[in-house]
């Protein structure tokens, strides 16, 4: 549970956490389920989802728990797997015979995927300097 003096114990830090919080099951389960049933059809994409939810789950922690720095560096990381996965998936199909969270810009997920972690640095960076 987020800190009471976290910026994330309530209002729109809660709303972020939450959204968070669902991408990061949602992509576990996703990965968990192609890594362990379809691997040998699309490894790297499922390698990705995979890396995903990690990065899903590590953001969710740290935006939970008010730890600016780990929320800084998850969700650029975010940022930019979104950024190279979309891009290489539009210009490398072939590579991508199945989805991962972040194909296409996040194009399955209604481009929440590529919004998240703009908000979400934005999010970060806002507490930073009020802090």
């Amino acid at each position: 549970m987020a800190r009471p003096s976290s910026p994330t114990a309530t209002g729109w830090g809660r709303a972020l956490v939450f959204v968070y919080g669902v991408f990061a099951i949602a992509a576990t389960g996703r990965s968990v389920l192609q890594l362990t049933t379809e691997f040998s059809r699309a490894p790297l994409p499922y390698l990705l989802s995979g890396f995903a939810a990690v990065v899903y789950c590590v953001a969710t922690y740290a935006l939970a728990t008010g730890r600016r720095r780990l929320a800084l560096v998850t969700v650029g990381i975010e940022l930019v797997g979104v950024l190279l996965v979309g891009l290489s998936s539009l210009l490398l199909p072939q590579d991508y015979p199945d989805r991962t969270v972040w194909s296409d810009f996040g194009a399955g997920y209604g481009f929440v995927p590529l919004v998240l972690p703009v908000v979400g640095l934005w999010w970060v960076l806002r507490g930073v300097r009020r802090a």
